[in-house]
């Protein structure tokens, strides 16, 4: 998509404020990926060119976390003719739930709304990785992370943007000023 920013934009999916992230980090920007989702029409045309990144790598199965990461596991799979299977949270780890499982040396497709620090795509692909399963990449909607983040597999995002983040002891003053807003979903209550 050629102006997915001005989408976002547009969709009101970019914030201003201070957020807390998911991560625990601080930043002025926040992307409410919401926005996008409840957009059927401009979810399919992100995904697809997640679809069109990936379409020689011989996927058998795309994987994503809850929440955001599941809808667009769901489109990715269904464009590309394969299964999916959604990581959910059983207190603090990534789990295969409600029967779920993974054919062994199944080549699994890693997707997500949005990169910071990469830590929930760590812990799905240790996952996937202790089911037996084949990681060949990672597609996201966004990557905001500051610095390039590895996985040892191809990494995709439709979008890249420029968002800085702060740890909680090095939040500067103009920022701190602000209210915190804490859109994020990582710290609900088991169960949610």
């Amino acid at each position: 998509m050629a102006d997915l920013i001005g989408a976002m934009e547009e969709a009101g999916a970019i914030l201003r404020g201070h957020f807390l992230l998911s991560s625990g980090r601080h930043s002025d920007v926040y992307f409410e990926k919401f926005r996008i989702l409840e957009r059927p029409a401009l979810l399919s045309e992100v995904c697809a060119e997640i679809v069109n990144r990936f379409a020689d790598s011989g996927v058998d199965v795309v994987a994503g976390p809850t929440t955001g990461g599941v809808i667009i596991a769901f489109e990715v799979a269904r464009q590309m003719g394969v299964g999916a299977v959604y990581i959910e949270r059983q207190g603090e780890r990534r789990v295969l739930r409600r029967g779920a499982s993974l054919p062994r040396g199944a080549r699994v497709l890693v997707v997500d709304d949005v990169l910071t620090t990469g830590l929930s795509v760590r812990e799905v692909i240790h996952l996937l990785n202790e089911a037996g399963g084949d990681v060949v990449g990672v597609g996201l909607l966004v990557d905001r992370s500051e610095e390039p983040v590895e996985f040892g597999v191809p990494l995709f995002a439709a979008a890249c943007v420029e968002a800085k983040s702060y740890a909680p002891d090095e939040v500067p003053d103009w920022l701190a000023e602000i209210p915190i807003t804490d859109p994020g979903s990582r710290r609900l209550e088991p169960g949610t």
